[in-house]
């Protein structure tokens, strides 16, 4: 099994020996982007959720914000041996799949708020699972780009890669309270949902060909950056497009 990851990393990295690392990185980064916006997503309207919504104190607060990252510290390991074993792109895919999981979880947890004490320990279950998510996602991703540019690069690989990673957290917040405004709770819930799953969808643009390269020509192993750029940005466009309706009839 190690023998044929080996195998797959050097095969991906002679794949991109004659493209700059950055622009190597650029699909990957991609990814992190949109995964980890649906963590920041959540950080200023969960808040608002559990104390409005539910009508639980800050004790409980602190304890539903801070659960997913809990989770993430106890999973880095797991995925660190997933990531080494399985391959990274697969670590990366099983983040998604987990990150979609938790977004139902929301979802679920919001058919119980008659109910604070059961709907706050789905909650807690569905950040649980985030966090997970984000140890697996962010774990293959920085796996998968040191296979494609080589443990020379590995500075930018971290840089880059982690340079996605806040931004998008960044980005998250004011993206989260406007689904706040729009839909309530169950917007966020729902973007958490799609957007993984939709970002996976996207991923075979994103991905290096098998093509021989020949030299003094452009290099056709991997796909045009706008292609890659333009298929995610289809999807979130797409998966905003259904949140509004869907929201009204989740919240």
């Amino acid at each position: 099994m190690v023998e044929g990851q080996d195998e797959e990393h050097e095969r991906l990295h002679r794949a991109t020996g004659e493209i700059r690392p950055v622009t190597a990185l650029l699909p990957i980064m991609a990814v992190v982007l949109i995964a980890f916006l649906i963590i920041g997503l959540a950080l200023p309207v969960l808040p608002l959720h559990v104390h409005q919504g539910l009508g639980f104190g800050t004790f409980v607060v602190g304890l539903v914000t801070g659960s997913q990252f809990a989770a993430s510290l106890i999973s880095r390991v797991w995925s660190g041996h997933y990531a080494d074993t399985r391959g990274a792109k697969r670590a990366v895919v099983v983040g998604m799949l987990t990150a979609a999981a938790s977004g139902l979880l929301y979802l679920l947890s919001l058919r119980f708020v008659g109910a604070p004490g059961v709907s706050v320990t789905i909650l807690l279950l569905g950040r649980a699972l985030l966090g997970a998510a984000e140890s697996f996602i962010i774990t293959g991703a920085f796996s998968w780009g040191l296979a494609l540019v080589g443990p020379k690069n590995a500075g930018r690989v971290i840089a880059w890669v982690g340079m996605a990673m806040f931004a998008s957290l960044a980005l998250g917040a004011p993206i989260g309270t406007t689904l706040y405004a729009m839909g309530g709770f169950a917007a966020v819930a729902l973007a958490t949902t799609l957007v993984p799953l939709m970002t996976i969808f996207s991923w075979p643009r994103c991905l290096p060909s098998r093509r021989r390269v020949v030299p003094g020509r452009h290099s056709s192993r991997w796909p045009a950056q706008s292609g890659c750029r333009d298929s995610l940005l289809r999807s979130a466009v797409s998966a905003w497009a259904r949140l509004s309706p869907s929201a009204r009839c989740c919240s």
